[in-house]
């Protein structure tokens, strides 16, 4: 797979599709096909987006960031939520939804597939103030073509039974070369795209394997990681997606030590369970959501103007704080009163974090001289492990 030319395919698409649209927005006639201004706004926009990302008070009367936006622009919104990144590729690739907030497991496979649209970021008035180190990243940008406006961002910590651990672990390896004492009671994250945390792992333990970066694995480091992900296995008592279902296990203690996000350690710590949670010495993969508009969608206004909505302060801070993770500016940060429990704007800390990045067959360390594992070849490494 070549990003360059998989780009330029991608903005000949764009061109083509948005001349048809009837002057609802200006491109120019370059080789981009971006769009250089906005026009009226259409009559609304489908939005595919993660559970608690576009809220209108159905859920709580007292949670709704998505009528003002209405109010404002005429633009009526439509939602549908998704549970996995695979879900979310799989949907987008219908046509039917406008916009959709991504993770970085599924971006580039998005781009790749032509299904997103490169991103003016001019006119997204809100783009400036968003954390440097957000922006320009391998899995929101190509080629130096933007496709998407960063939203929010989180680590995926080790949570850990403080009555089971009572001095805090600060590694990974409680889950990796010592989770058998704690056998049956492991949990970790079902997704081909947790071989990374495998990685990352092997990337401190063994650096023999020379894994530079954990989404860049040639097949012998993938076999590493085959390797010691089968060996977790054998102590894993549940893998979890649904995070309802991890703040269960850890309620009842069928569960006393894995991979989780911070909002479920606030959900438990609320409850009043006995844990913590950590981000050990080795690092960590996580998360860093963009927000991408549909290469076939027929409302590039509305879009838009979404995109500038979402990454407005009050409303990032609103919408970032109920899903439990750091909003994507300092200034949305006047509008909450936890941004340093989820280390906002700490680009120390965010150093450490590997945000998730889908693997293609084209290195992403840079190495030429082999050829990388893709996201194809990990689902099936994936499956390999779970049986």
């Amino acid at each position: 797979m070549k990003l360059n030319k998989t780009a330029s395919s991608t903005i000949a698409l764009s061109a083509a599709a948005l001349l048809v649209l009837s002057g609802c927005a200006s491109t120019d006639s370059g080789a981009t096909g971006m769009i250089q201004e906005l026009g009226d706004n259409e009559a609304g926009i489908s939005i595919l987006a993660w559970p608690g990302y576009v809220e209108d008070g159905t859920n709580d009367p007292a949670v709704d960031w998505t009528s003002s936006f209405e109010e404002a622009t005429g633009c009526e919104v439509t939602v549908k939520t998704y549970g996995t990144s695979d879900e979310a590729v799989n949907l987008m690739k219908t046509g039917e939804y406008d916009v959709v907030a991504a993770s970085g497991d599924a971006t580039q496979r998005l781009i790749a597939g032509e299904e997103v649209m490169p991103i003016n970021t001019s006119l997204v008035a809100n783009y400036e103030g968003i954390f440097d180190f957000l922006k320009n990243q391998s899995h929101n940008t190509v080629a130096g073509v933007n496709y998407g406006i960063p939203h929010g961002y989180g680590a995926n910590l080790l949570l850990y039974n403080k009555d089971v651990f009572p001095t805090a672990p600060d590694s990974w390896s409680v889950v990796w070369d010592g989770a058998s004492a704690n056998a049956g009671k492991v949990t970790a994250y079902d997704s081909p795209i947790y071989i990374a945390d495998a990685a990352v792992y092997l990337m401190a333990t063994k650096p023999e394997l020379g894994i530079e970066n954990p989404y860049a694995l040639d097949e012998t480091q993938l076999a590493a990681a085959v390797e010691l992900l089968k060996a977790q296995r054998a102590n894993v008592g549940e893998y979890w997606s649904d995070y309802l279902l991890e703040i269960q296990a850890f309620t009842t203690g069928d569960s006393v030590v894995g991979t989780t996000w911070q909002v479920i350690a606030n959900v438990l710590l609320g409850e009043g369970v006995n844990v913590d949670a950590v981000l050990p010495k080795e690092g960590s993969t996580g998360w860093s959501d963009t927000w991408m508009i549909s290469s076939k969608t027929d409302a590039p206004n509305c879009a838009y103007r979404w995109l500038d909505h979402i990454a407005s302060p009050e409303i990032n801070a609103a919408a970032t704080a109920y899903f439990g993770e750091a909003p994507s500016s300092m200034a949305a940060c006047d509008f909450r009163d936890d941004c340093d429990a989820y280390h906002a704007g700490d680009a120390d800390y965010a150093k450490q974090l590997w945000y998730w990045t889908t693997p293609i067959a084209e290195c992403l360390d840079g190495r030429t001289d082999v050829q990388c594992t893709d996201y194809t070849r990990w689902t099936a490494a994936w499956q390999e492990v779970k049986g």
